[in-house]
């Protein structure tokens, strides 16, 4: 064989220039037609490479992660990048899942990255400095890779280039999310503000002597627990029989074992019908969910309770309101309670969906009705204290950045950034989430030398923003604790009525019972 080789492609000058000519176009031709990244990840974009199928890392320059929903907006946020670029600036990045599959989540998705690159645009047209640069950071389905974020996120933040000087969005609380967060915190040192999360293990805890779990964390949402306790405050003094829990028991699921914990009443000697427990498969998929909960409705329907507590996800809410209502139960109606997990249930509702919890034809009031806490509604501002001759600023400060904020929407120098839905609530608590972090860049760019804070500054102004330093944001006032918590932060109570077919805004709640005190001056202990 090596004698064959040797005699046709190397014995002569003219076979080894022919020889080492050919070689060398095939490599070329190797080095054009096989990716060089071959063995290594795939690149999708800028900052964001492929791994387990998923696009996964950091991006601002208009990258849309594939899902044609954000298109427009991500390009309108690289836009605002280029104008900042080259400027004093730090960056803040949204870091939540980006890649949904389901169309009502690329809904939600659409209105989260909104909410942030609204709050961009206003804060680059204030007098104060330093310009926000915003940056998109997908951490995996269920935040399953998000430890290659974080890695990112740290380099980001030791660039004197990019200045990343916080991270925010945090849409679901998992166990995934808390592991991000701890190491944001408490080993890298950046200031998070949730957004979206509520389960209390993503919180601080109140109280002087307390020792924070997540250094330089702050909130805008409030708790579970929070939430539970705005609804009972609003609800008044149901008798425990009156009263059933449904929960789901699926593991490492946070947000649903803090809505638990909250709506919680099983406790020994309580009258009353004891939890009705369930185990769903993942945080979108149903499994055989619907049998389990047709069997909890019958035994419902054989208790007094009349009002029925849900520790679970939206997927999941539905399907159990709707195996209710299919419960023949001597004509009786139930009113099912849930927390702010579930503000975007309307869009997983189809007309026969509608039809189904409406009930019997000329029945006066729906078989099922759907209620639950959403951190912010438009309508929350202008129906309470409606006809008040002096409305208290509580409501007027927050109603005047809900009238700015649609007026940018409006705005043809906002740009076009798709249909953009404030009903979910999700625009308007991530625009005010960012809204609170520039607040606290400004403050702490005010007592530094330079045009850009050290992040260590940022974090340390969360406890400031209270009183005189309170934001208005569009979900109301946001008064942080020195816990990083927000205060008595009303939650709107609002309703599916499946007469309507619209998400109705019933009341305001509370978490103390009361609406925040004058000028929000958070009390001495919290």
């Amino acid at each position: 064989m090596l004698n064959w080789l040797y005699k046709h492609l190397w014995a002569t000058r003219l076979k080894k220039a022919v020889t080492i000519v050919v070689a060398a176009a095939v490599v070329t031709t190797a080095a054009i037609v096989v990716p060089r990244n071959v063995g290594g990840p795939d690149n999708c974009a800028d900052g964001v490479e492929r791994h387990g199928g998923e696009c996964i890392g950091v991006n601002g320059s208009g990258y849309d992660f594939g899902v044609p929903e954000i298109t427009k907006v991500s390009d309108a946020i690289a836009a605002e990048n280029r104008r900042v670029d080259g400027r004093p600036h730090i960056t803040v990045a949204m870091m939540l899942p980006l890649q949904p599959e389901a169309d009502a989540e690329r809904a939600q998705l659409r209105s989260d990255v909104q909410g942030a690159y609204l709050a961009q645009y206003r804060a680059n047209r204030a007098e104060q400095k330093p310009l926000i640069r915003l940056v998109l950071a997908n951490p995996g389905r269920n935040y399953g890779q998000q430890a290659r974020v974080v890695d990112r996120l740290a380099v980001l933040a030791d660039s004197t280039r990019h200045n990343l000087r916080a991270v925010t969005g945090f849409n679901l609380s998992l166990r995934n999310t808390v592991a991000a967060v701890d190491r944001l915190t408490n080993e890298l040192r950046i200031p998070v503000l949730i957004s979206r999360a509520s389960a209390d293990e993503l919180a601080n805890t109140e109280g002087r002597e307390s020792k924070p779990r997540f250094r330089g964390l702050a909130r805008v949402i409030p708790t579970n627990q929070q939430q539970a306790e705005a609804l009972a405050a609003f609800h008044g003094n149901l008798n425990d029989d009156e009263t059933v829990l449904v929960r789901d028991t699926r593991p490492d699921d946070v947000y649903v074992e803090s809505l638990a914990r909250a709506f919680s009443r099983d406790e020994p000697g309580r009258a009353g019908a004891k939890d009705q427990t369930f185990v769903s498969p993942s945080i979108g998929d149903p499994g055989e969910t619907g049998n389990d909960f047709t069997l909890i409705g019958h035994n419902i329907c054989q208790s007094r309770a009349k009002v029925v507590y849900f520790a679970g996800r939206p997927v999941h809410l539905r399907l159990f309101a709707l195996k209710l209502a299919e419960v023949p139960c001597h004509g009786r109606k139930y009113k099912v309670v849930s927390g702010s997990g579930a503000a975007t249930l309307d869009r997983y509702m189809s007309d026969a969906d509608w039809r189904k919890l409406r009930g019997d034809e000329g029945a006066k009031d729906p078989a099922v009705t759907v209620q639950y806490t959403a951190p912010g509604h438009p309508a929350a501002w202008s129906s309470a204290g409606r006809g008040a001759k002096n409305r208290p600023a509580h409501l007027v400060e927050p109603a005047r950045e809900l009238d700015e904020l649609r007026a940018l929407v409006g705005r043809e120098g906002a740009g076009d950034i798709g249909p953009v839905e404030l009903d979910d609530s999700r625009t308007m608590l991530v625009h005010d989430g960012v809204r609170t972090i520039t607040r606290a860049v400004f403050l702490a760019n005010a007592q530094s030398a330079g045009a850009v804070p050290p992040r260590e500054r940022v974090s340390a102004q969360w406890s400031r923003l209270e009183s005189a330093h309170r934001v208005a944001g569009t979900s109301g006032w946001v008064c942080l604790t020195n816990a990083g918590n927000p205060y008595d932060k009303p939650v709107a109570v609002v309703e599916l009525d499946p007469r309507t077919r619209k998400l109705a805004f019933v009341g305001l709640a509370w978490p103390e019972g009361r609406p925040q005190p004058k000028d929000c001056v958070v009390p001495s202990g919290t």
